[in-house]
């Protein structure tokens, strides 16, 4: 079978290369008020010290809370918590409370200002400590200063190409004993 690569189109790419790792972090805006943001643009940067990256559009409300905050907690929404995550990612802080209209539960974080969401898998506490700009996008480098999860909800999100969300068990990928 000779199958032979082609040119793709940047969205046939991204469509591709899918599911992506499904994130939502939270942020404070200029009042104090807790933001959260969908995002499939995230990646681990450093082992040591570690680190994660995410990138933000720099129209969105949530860039302009990252700058002003210069934290945010990343968390790993549960499957339960796919159609409140879904609506983080498609609907602007701006004009909505997204704890409030999604039931997502805010639990005060451990070391920085942004609250952790309850229930998720994973949630990182970080601090930006660079940023870069790349093309419409700012990439903010953040050292992790905290982890806290919930092993036994090991279902999380995963977006096809910000179609639509799946939910993978990670523990179904492990070597079997």
């Amino acid at each position: 079978m000779d199958e032979e690569l082609r040119t793709l189109s940047w969205d046939q790419a991204v469509e591709l290369g899918s599911p992506y790792p499904y994130v939502l972090a939270v942020t404070l805006d200029d009042k104090g008020k807790p933001n959260v943001i969908g995002l499939g643009w995230w990646t681990f940067a450093s082992w040591e010290p570690p680190q994660v990256a995410i990138a933000v559009g720099r129209e969105r409300y949530s860039h302009r809370c990252l700058e002003h905050c210069g934290e945010f907690v990343l968390c790993f929404p549960s499957a339960e918590q796919e159609e409140a995550a879904w609506f983080c990612g498609r609907k602007s802080g701006r004009n909505h409370d997204k704890f409030a209209e999604t039931g997502l539960e805010a639990v005060p974080a451990h070391v920085v200002g942004p609250p952790l969401i309850e229930g998720s898998t994973v949630a990182y506490e970080c601090r930006v400590v660079d940023r870069m700009e790349g093309g419409d996008h700012t990439l903010f480098l953040a050292d992790v200063l905290a982890i806290h999860g919930t092993p036994e909800k090991s279902r999380h999100l995963y977006s096809i190409h910000y179609r639509k969300l799946v939910s993978l068990d990670h523990r179904d990928f492990l070597p079997r004993e």
